[in-house]
């Protein structure tokens, strides 16, 4: 299976990446620049000869994707599933009356257009694959019932995320692709702090159960387990 991960090159995509390249896949392994921090995936392609391809695709730069799909097409790789896993969290204590409309813009960037735009230059790829999976990783601080007053930016750009799987969803199932939005917890990741109680591979098991069709997952929403949460 060929997966395509973005923001491959640290924490939960890191994660999936060593994941997916343990359990025989190769990976394409997007990261956000050439100067990107890419250790953790040189170690992958030491342990995993062949089977990680580092990819620099930027989810902000419409350019940068379609780059990163026509090079992918001249290989002629057939791409069987696709993570979004690039995100950003900025703002974290601010409250309204403080918001920085300009994180505001890159949150959106970053989390919604930036799956948006992959999908739009990777899903003619991805229809010529196989067991085809979208995954777009989510939070349960996007969901409607568990608003809380904080976080803002991520909160709304998660859960405009969310909307825009139920659109993929709707498109897409009929067509035998498995999509779905995902909250893959509370990990200690560089986002998700030391204090989270989760473990980043764990959380990257049970996605990769999902992609492989050995989990099936009902709802849109879903934690990394496959059990349906709450929009």
């Amino acid at each position: 299976m060929n997966i395509l991960i973005t923001g491959a090159n640290r924490g939960l995509g890191l994660a999936l990446a060593n994941e997916a390249c343990e359990r025989g896949h190769h990976v394409l392994a997007g990261v956000r620049s050439p100067g990107s921090s890419t250790e953790g995936l040189q170690e992958l392609i030491t342990r995993f000869p062949g089977q990680l391809t580092i990819l620099p695709l930027d989810v902000v730069d419409e350019n940068s994707v379609r780059y990163a799909s026509e090079q992918i097409e001249g290989r002629e790789i057939r791409l069987d599933s696709i993570i979004n896993s690039a995100a950003i969290l900025l703002g974290r204590d601010q409250k309204l009356e403080q918001l920085d409309m300009e994180q505001m813009e890159q949150s959106f960037q970053t989390n919604l257009f930036g799956p948006i735009v992959v999908l739009k230059h990777f899903l003619p790829l991805l229809r010529k694959g196989e067991r085809q999976s979208i995954i777009n990783i989510s939070s349960e601080a996007g969901c409607f019932s568990g608003a809380y007053g904080g976080d803002y930016s991520y909160a709304l750009s998660k859960s405009a995320l969310n909307m825009f799987s139920a659109q993929l969803r709707r498109e897409l199932t009929p067509h035998g692709f498995v999509v779905h939005a995902l909250h893959p917890g509370w990990i200690k990741t560089d986002m998700g702090g030391e204090k989270a109680p989760g473990d980043a591979g764990v959380s990257a098991a049970g996605i990769l159960d999902i992609v492989e069709r050995k989990t099936q997952a009902d709802a849109l929403f879903i934690d990394h387990n496959g059990a349906p949460m709450n929009l």
